[in-house]
Parts: C-alpha cells; structure tokens; sequence
C-alpha cells in the first residue's frame, strides 16, 4: 500500500508528463520499499497556494506512506532519489521540498474492503 503524493505550487505539465513522473515515481516507490508495485499509489496535486521560507517561489510538499518500517538509510535514498525527480519533473528547487515520510500500521489502512492488519 505505498502512497507517495506530490503537491506542489507549479501548474500542472502536460498531461503526458505528469503521467511520465507518477509511473516513474511509483516504480521507484516500489524498488526503494522492496514492495509490489501493484499496492503502489501516486497523486499529484499541481497549482497549489503554498509558502515556504517566506516565499511564493515554486515549491513542493511530498508524503510518502507505508505500511512497516521505514529505515533511515532507506528515507536518505529516497530523499535524495524524489527530490531529483521533481526538481527534473517540475523545477522545484531541492532545497524547496519537503517530505514527510509516515509509518502506517497494517490496521490503519484499508483496501478492498478490509485492511492489511
């Protein structure tokens, strides 16, 4: 059940390229969590109001959910592997992105009408 979902203030691309990022984003979601890429859902939310450092300078905000540990050698990877993406997807500076990795219990997500736990 990974989830990465972007947001950001940059007006959504071409439809071709949003489409090109998320499945290259769920691929690598994937690779990154040793998880099937078939439990693995993207979103985009482009044109977002957003500050950040006191500006309205593009910016992205980025979640990233999983069920399990994530370990701090495998966020350090996937911090430096997305923030690259976007930046080269959408042209947000690296050093305006933050992401938020979260832990989910296996409980507290549900599919197909039940959940993982």
């Amino acid at each position: 059940m990974p989830l990465i979902k972007v947001q950001t203030s940059v007006s959504a691309p071409e439809k071709a390229e949003v489409e090109a990022m998320l499945l290259s984003l769920s691929a690598k979601l994937a690779k990154h969590l040793g998880k099937p890429e078939s439990y693995v859902m993207t979103a985009f939310e482009p044109g977002i109001p957003m500050t950040f450092a006191g500006t309205t300078d593009p910016v992205c905000y980025i979640e990233i959910k999983s069920i399990g540990s994530m370990k701090p050698d495998q966020t350090q990877s996937m911090s430096q592997d997305f923030c690259q993406e976007i930046n080269q997807s959408l042209g947000v500076a690296k050093n305006r992105i933050y992401i938020e990795f979260a832990d989910s219990k296996g409980a507290m997500w549900g599919w197909n009408g039940t959940t993982f736990g």
